[in-house]
């Protein structure tokens, strides 16, 4: 950058360029890994040999999950060990958990031993759990320091540790019995021991095999910078750290709205083709075989459509309707049930809630393709019918659309698993059945 030149701005915040990256030693890891992403494979592995070691497990680190990986696999094994070595445990152990088995061991077995023993148990966790999402490097005190004590260790530790803004009280056992902030520690008496510092505190945690989804949620709810890890006994094992957690919703957010259409959850345009198909042609040949139940009621009724022929136009129009009608639910459902724990009550009030709405929507686009198809026809009684089918589908639409995430909740499945396929075949049934039956009887008597 030349002294004229300004560095721009990016909705408020000054960004650098990538070209400016290279010749930074002071880059934020993050844009670092940005020009890292723009840069082709070969051209990534000659910039990382470049960095200081720290400075490219950091970078590397930031880095989309295929990329990294892909980075990691190309680095000769002494580079690849001593990058994961200067990684944070967690992204160190989200990366290995990707590799195939064999260079997995052959890296781990270059890591230093101290180390090694700490990726090789955090491997043993469910990759979805909080014991898979954990950090190692957290501030671990002992309940009889008092606050100088526990402020000098801390001042010893902080440079390697990733979350210095909460310390973790342990007894003898290593059993957490409390959290104290580096700020409630500035203004607490020097000699004040950490025991009784946190004597009339309410401890949060969670265990390691708690789902991912409830971690983020706990906090979000509490507000909190991390929260603590814990065994069976309670012993203290990481933190789960916000980091993690918008790196959680991100991927939970991704997977439900992959689901909700019947692609696979971990799928992106970097998949080998063949494993997308894999995973999407049982919900396709569900989809068609679903999609033969309405063709099946329009074949009931071809003497209708036949002797109406108006009725081959009315019928995308309510089932396209009460589609959109029912995605609209299901989105709010699916949504609801990934940001709050699951109470049956509340979640079925909800589905009363958009069923009122499918009603009241019904009622008034019902009227407004009455009005349509009686300007088009001059016919009150192919109007009525009309306008009755779109309210009784878009109020069957919304009723399923919300209902549909429940029922799979309930069955332990994926709430958002293929459901706008099934909501589809709903809608879509009901709609031709409801226009050509009432077709037939009003119109035709019969």
């Amino acid at each position: 950058m030349t002294e004229t030149e300004e560095p721009r701005r990016e909705d408020g915040v000054i960004v650098r360029g990538p070209e400016e990256v290279d010749s930074s030693e002071s880059a934020h890891p993050a844009d670092t890994a940005d020009h890292l992403e723009s840069l082709e494979l070969e051209e990534q592995i000659k910039f990382i040999k470049r960095l200081p070691v720290k400075e490219a497990a950091s970078s590397i680190a930031e880095m989309g999950h295929q990329e990294r990986i892909e980075l990691i696999q190309r680095l000769n094994l002494g580079m690849a060990s001593r990058v994961l070595s200067n990684m944070a445990p967690d992204d160190a152990t989200d990366i290995l958990a990707s590799l195939d088995e064999e260079l997995r061991r052959r890296l781990l077995a270059r890591i230093p031993p101290r180390d090694r023993v700490e990726l090789r148990e955090l491997l043993t966790y469910d990759p979805d759990t909080a014991g898979g999402v954990m950090n190692t490097d957290a501030l671990v005190l002992h309940q009889d320091l008092d606050t100088d004590q526990a402020i000098n260790l801390i001042r010893e530790q902080v440079e390697d540790k990733e979350i210095p803004y909460y310390a973790y009280v342990v007894d003898d056992e290593n059993r957490l019995i409390g959290v104290v902030s580096l700020r409630e520690l500035m203004i607490a008496p020097h000699t004040m021991h950490l025991e009784d510092l946190i004597q009339s505190q309410r401890l949060i945690s969670v265990h390691h095999a708690t789902d991912q989804e409830e971690v983020a949620r706990l906090i979000s709810n509490y507000n909190f910078l991390a929260l603590p890890v814990v065994d069976e006994e309670g012993k203290f094992l990481g933190v789960v750290t916000v980091d993690d957690v918008i790196n959680i919703i991100h991927e939970e957010a991704s997977e439900d709205m992959q689901s909700m259409v019947g692609a696979g959850m971990d799928e992106t345009t970097e998949s080998p083709w063949f494993y997308s198909v894999k995973k999407r042609i049982p919900w396709l040949l569900l989809n068609m075989v679903n999609s033969a139940v309405a063709a099946y009621v329009v074949h009931l009724f071809e003497d209708n459509i036949a002797k109406i022929t108006i009725l081959a136009v009315l019928m995308p129009v309510v089932g396209n309707m009460a589609g959109n009608s029912g995605q609209q639910a299901l989105a709010v459902m699916i949504r609801q049930i990934a940001v709050e724990k699951f109470e049956r009550k509340k979640f079925w009030l909800g589905v009363i809630r958009e069923a009122r709405i499918g009603f009241v929507n019904g009622m008034m686009l019902g009227g407004a393709i009455f009005c349509v198809v009686w300007v088009l026809t001059q016919n009150v009684a192919l109007s009525g019918v009309a306008g009755a089918a779109m309210w009784l589908d878009m109020f069957v639409g919304c009723t399923a659309g919300a209902s549909i995430p429940l029922m799979l909740q309930e069955l332990g499945r994926d709430p958002a698993q293929a459901s706008t396929i099934f909501l589809t075949t709903i809608t879509d049934s009901v709609g031709f059945l409801s226009l050509l039956s009432l077709a037939g009887l009003v119109l035709l008597g019969g």
